[in-house]
This record gives C-alpha cells, structure tokens and sequence, in this order.
C-alpha cells in the first residue's frame, strides 16, 4: 500500500513522448508553459525517438534559454511505452502529466488534473468518462467498442483505459514495475493502471475533449493495435506479461 502525504503538487514535470512532430512541438510546449507557469513549478521532457523531420533540433533551439524544457534524444529500446517510461524515471516533479504531441489534447487541462491529483494518486483524462467527447467521430466510435472489450477483458471500471493525458503523483509511477508496464504502444495504459491499482493508488477518471490533430501523421494501425491490445489484455488478466521478441516478466 501506498504511504506518502496526498496534497496539491508544487511542482510538476509534463513527459511529452515524440516522433515525427516538427509542426507541433513548439506550440504545445508554449501552451503547456502558459497553462502551468503561473501555478506551479514546471519540468518539460520531451522524450524524442530520434525524429527523422528534426523534432528535438527544432524544441532544442526554441527553448535553448529556458531551462525548464530539456529535450532527450532516444537512440535505443524507442517506441511510446518506453518513451513514457524513460521520462518517467527522469521526472523531478512532485507530479507527472503525460500528454500526447500531437495537439488533441487541452494543457489548459492540466491545473484541473493537477488540483484533483490531491485527493488521488492518478486522474485520467478520458473521452469516455460523462461529459468528455472526441472531435473525430470514426476514431471516438472505434475507441468506444474496442474499450468497452477492454473493459470485460480487464475486469474494470474505468471507461478509458487506452488514455493518453493524465497524473499521476511521482512518488506511485516511480515505485511501479517500470519492466511490465512501458513497452509497446498506447497498451503500456492499461498495464500502468493495473499495477497503479495493485499497489494501492486511487484512480479516477474526468472527463476531456480530444480535438484533431494539427499537423503531422497519426502513427495509429486500428486493425493491428486491436489484436496487439487484446493480447497484451488477456496476458495481463493471467498475469503474464510478455514484452517484444518473447521476454517475459513475471
């Protein structure tokens, strides 16, 4: 079980995972600055997989003279889950938001995560919790069925468990099995809240509005993360966790 004080973070570090997000970048780190700034004391990590179109060059030389944005350049075990990772264990915040770069998601958003993050240990932001929406109506409907598989694969509650905006408190994400959670792709989600709920860390959901991307191209697969998800579902439910090229972690 958890035993660490619940209040308002102080301070918190926004892990912005990327690739390929040249035209993006630069006008999300300067929303989440002017979201967070005057509130609390803030880190920026951008965690770059080594971006063919210059993502990192163009935020190194943007925000060269602040040294709260510090952008790292991933050369080795790349992809969303261990990206997420990677900064997580980086993060000196008392908090951490993690937010897609593509510009659907609201940093104006983070203050609220961040007042609720003082009762719980992770809030979510979710399309699916009451109230919340998406603006791209195929990709809310798909994510709509494919969560509702989730959730009766999973055994849970929570309505998005493929997430990408939220909290979580620095003190819970740190001491989480970092080796059976962050690999693969938006799966690496639903493992976080697995293991964030074994160890006693209260979770709740409110609800958000994922506008469309900006510029840039999606890296989604529907078809391909629908049964990579499932699989990493049902390996979770049995309590196998099976990392790429058949590693597993018990």
């Amino acid at each position: 079980m958890l035993n660490h004080e619940r209040r308002n973070p102080s301070s918190i570090t926004v892990v912005i995972p990327t690739y390929n997000e040249a035209g993006n970048i630069v006008p999300l780190i300067e929303q989440i600055i002017d979201a967070v700034e005057a509130e609390y004391e803030l880190e920026v990590l951008v965690m770059d997989d080594s971006s063919p179109d210059g993502t990192a060059d163009i935020a190194r030389s943007r925000f060269v003279a602040d040294p709260r944005v510090n952008v790292v350049t991933r050369t080795s075990d790349r992809g969303l889950g261990a990206s997420v990772g990677d900064g997580v264990r980086r993060a000196t915040g008392d908090s951490i938001v993690v937010l897609d770069a593509d510009l659907t998601h609201k940093p104006a958003q983070i203050s609220d995560l961040a007042h609720i993050n003082q009762r719980f240990d992770l809030v979510s932001a979710s399309r699916f919790a009451a109230g919340g929406s998406m603006q791209d109506r195929p990709h809310y409907v798909w994510s709509l069925v494919f969560n509702f598989w989730l959730r009766m694969i999973l055994r849970t509650q929570v309505q998005d468990n493929l997430a990408g905006f939220y909290i979580v408190r620095r003190s819970l994400a740190q001491s989480l099995p970092h080796e059976k959670i962050f690999f693969g792709y938006g799966d690496y989600f639903f493992r976080l809240l697995h293991f964030a709920k074994k160890a006693g860390g209260t979770i709740v959901e409110i609800p958000t509005h994922y506008t469309v991307r900006v510029a840039g191209n999606s890296k989604s697969n529907y078809l391909k993360m629908a049964g990579t998800y499932s699989a990493a579902a049902i390996r979770l439910l049995f309590g196998e966790i099976l990392r790429p090229g058949g590693r597993k972690s018990a």
